[in-house]
């Protein structure tokens, strides 16, 4: 199972960026937890300066934007092998 993270206060784009990847992982078949940080403070531990962030498996993948579908597809597939 994968572990992911959402990282952000709660914003448009956080809530755009777990929205997207929920749908990635809908219809990849998955077996994910989605987990969203709004802890600002936890930011710092996977170099995330700006959100949102997205954090797969403790390895961060994207920081600052929202990653297109394919891109998280991309994330999502690389971290499963």
């Amino acid at each position: 199972m994968l572990t992911i993270k959402v990282l952000g206060s709660g914003c448009a784009n956080c809530k755009h960026l777990e929205k997207l990847t929920l749908k990635v992982i809908d219809q990849l078949g998955v077996d994910a937890e989605v987990v969203k940080v709004t802890d600002p403070a936890k930011y710092a531990d996977y170099g995330v300066m700006s959100t949102p962030g997205l954090v797969i498996n403790e390895k961060t993948v994207s920081s600052g934007r929202i990653p297109s579908v394919g891109e998280i597809t991309t994330f999502v597939t690389s971290a499963l092998t």
